[in-house]
């Protein structure tokens, strides 16, 4: 069982920038796959990025050249810069035994609780 645990979040103007990190408590998620999702109130959870355990990584395309994914020894981080007002929504990591580019909510096995990402104009 893998636990994940979301920090880093808050308010921020647009234009800021913001670093989340996803932790992992029961075991390492050194060989897993890590994603990040976001999903806006009213909205259907989407796909923001993910790097394999091999440093392979993803973005959706609204978020290329502003957000970045990296792993360190213990967590995954997303930095987020050039914030807009669209991307507020609370933002989840993910983790699945899948290599490769895996983009979908039902491939990914274990989920945060999430960090609220508020961007205001």
């Amino acid at each position: 069982q893998v636990s994940l645990v979301e920090s880093g979040g808050g308010l921020v103007q647009a234009g800021g920038s913001l670093r989340l990190a996803c932790t992992a408590s029961g075991r390492t998620f050194s060989t897993y796959t890590v994603g990040w999702f976001r999903q806006a109130p009213g909205k259907e959870r989407e796909f923001v990025a993910s790097m394999t355990w091999g440093g392979g990584s993803w973005y959706v395309d609204s978020v290329k050249g502003r957000f970045t994914i990296s792993r360190g020894n213990t967590a995954v981080y997303l930095q987020m810069n050039s914030l807009k007002s669209e991307d507020t929504a609370v933002y989840l990591c993910a983790a699945t035994r899948l290599g490769g580019k895996v983009t979908t909510v039902p491939s990914y096995d274990y989920w945060g609780q999430g960090t609220q990402v508020t961007v205001s104009s």
